[in-house]
């Protein structure tokens, strides 16, 4: 699928020859109370410029002191991801002078990242993996917002996301097309809400995506000049910003070009990368110890604390469920896709071991209602063990699979506290089950159609229909349609 807008300069085959070459670097705001130095809140949603003091706002004299949660939350990370926990963290200041960072300079780390190495795993093809590397992920601290949108002639400056703290997430170049950084990111959202550390909600800007990309002929080893594509704000446009830059950088060097070394914008509405400046190199930023803070020592013990506090992950769970629930990779990551959903599904199955059936019930009417009423599966009203109740109703067969699915789920629905069980009781729902009275039906059935018994005889099995909906009308659509199903080719067959 192609999206976004291009020049299509080239033919698909000469694009063809060439290789994208993609790093990501991944911004999370972390979900702690206050700000990574200073005691400020970082909620989202103040009103502009509420959430600053003099520590957020750089005055002279003022000292930062370290949110020792930023720390937890990155080696939880680091953990996650087969990270090498970096036992000495020194800080650094970062300097360049925007408008929106008030001190002149990122507080962040340089030359000794929290965690080393590590990958995450994406899907590919016929159900295999493929590792992306991580660099590196180190602390650090977010800088304020500009608005360009909200006045026509000014920027206007909400400094409240000053100092929230971040954990920049930096990938190896080992990406090589842009459903693979669709994933990718997919699969860091994921985790980092599977985690708790952050909400993974790029459109509020809680998680922000840069896009390092490079192209080279197929076959070549060394990389191309990359552009950095900055503050992508949707899984979708990381995507389509990858599609035009790695076709634009391809038209360029067939016309003869070069490729500059800059970093470039992406403007959603017209699908199109455009420069804002040339990349700035690391000696730009004069990085230098930071003077007002300690270096932070992880010793053995801390380590092994944070990581007996990690909840089950995702990868963790889609084996389980595969390996010993038995349940296809594709129903799997459909349970796992979300984290609330998942704990769901624990709960459920905790109740009843009829896995599959349960995730056909989740993905089905349940998903159903959510998306219907646009919600979140914590706000579903059903607890899960009367969902575990309607999956054990329909299969021992007191009700059929519509009437449990539809019936009785919008009965529960309506009345949440309410028995499945005795919903279907109160409601004449429950299933004939009784042979003596499903054979009256059958002989009737049978004796109303003799021609077609004699076809069906001669091999007109599809008439089994017919048969089916003479006994389920008789019956007022209550009888068993397995057991039906089994006294009518005892009737047939004889």
């Amino acid at each position: 699928m192609i999206i976004g807008n291009f020049a299509h300069m080239l033919s698909e085959d000469m694009y063809s020859q060439y290789e994208i070459v993609v790093g990501l670097e991944v911004h999370a705001q972390l979900q702690t109370k206050s700000k990574a130095y200073s005691s400020d809140s970082a909620a989202y949603g103040a009103k502009p410029n509420h959430h600053v003091n003099p520590i957020t706002l750089g005055h002279p004299g003022t000292l930062p002191f370290f949110n020792s949660q930023t720390l937890e939350f990155g080696v939880r990370l680091g953990l996650s991801v087969g990270s090498e926990i970096t036992y000495e963290n020194q800080f650094a200041r970062k300097n360049y002078f925007y408008a929106d960072l008030p001190k002149g300079y990122q507080i962040t780390q340089d030359k000794t990242p929290l965690c080393v190495g590590g990958s995450i795993s994406i899907p590919v093809k016929d159900e295999q993996t493929k590792k992306i590397g991580i660099t590196r992920i180190h602390m650090e601290e977010d800088s304020g917002k500009s608005i360009h949108d909200l006045d026509p002639y000014n920027t206007l400056i909400d400094l409240n996301r000053a100092g929230v703290p971040l954990l920049e997430i930096v990938s190896e170049p080992d990406i090589r097309s842009p459903q693979e950084a669709y994933d990718y990111l997919t699969e860091v959202r994921k985790l980092v809400r599977y985690l708790d550390i952050c909400d993974g909600n790029m459109e509020e800007g809680s998680m922000r995506c840069d896009a390092n990309v490079s192209v080279r002929k197929k076959g070549a080893k060394a990389f191309g000049e990359r552009t950095e594509t900055k503050n992508l704000n949707s899984i979708r446009n990381v995507f389509r910003a990858i599609e035009y830059e790695s076709k634009r950088q391809i038209e360029v060097l067939e016309a003869g070009g070069v490729i500059s070394m800059e970093t470039r914008g992406f403007d959603a509405v017209k699908g199109v990368t455009q420069s804002q400046r040339s990349k700035e190199m690391a000696h730009d930023y004069r990085y230098f110890p930071e003077p007002d803070l300690q270096a932070v020592y992880v010793n053995a013990d801390y380590i092994e604390k944070v990581k007996s506090e990690i909840p089950p992950l995702p990868n963790e769970l889609k084996k389980k469920y595969q390996e010993d629930f038995g349940l296809s990779l594709y129903d799997a990551e459909l349970i796992t896709e979300d984290k609330q959903l998942a704990l769901y599904y624990e709960a459920v199955i905790a109740h009843n071991s009829n896995y599959k059936a349960v995730v056909n019930i989740l993905m089905g009417p349940v998903k159903s209602h959510l998306n219907e009423h646009a919600i979140e599966i914590e706000s579903f009203p059903i607890q899960p063990d009367k969902i575990a109740a309607l999956v054990k109703l329909i299969d021992d067969g007191k009700v059929s699979n519509t009437v449990g699915t539809q019936k009785v789920f919008s009965e529960m629905l309506a009345n949440p506290e309410n028995d499945p069980v005795s919903i279907a009781t109160e409601n004449n729902w429950i299933q004939e089950s009784d042979t003596e009275a499903l054979e009256e039906f059958v002989q009737s059935a049978l004796k109303k159609y003799p021609d077609k018994v004699e076809e069906y005889r001669s091999g007109k099995k599809g008439l089994m229909g017919l048969f089916m909906g003479e006994v389920m009308k008789a019956s007022h659509g209550k009888a068993d349609p397995k057991l039906t199903t089994q006294l009518l080719k005892e009737k047939l067959d004889t």
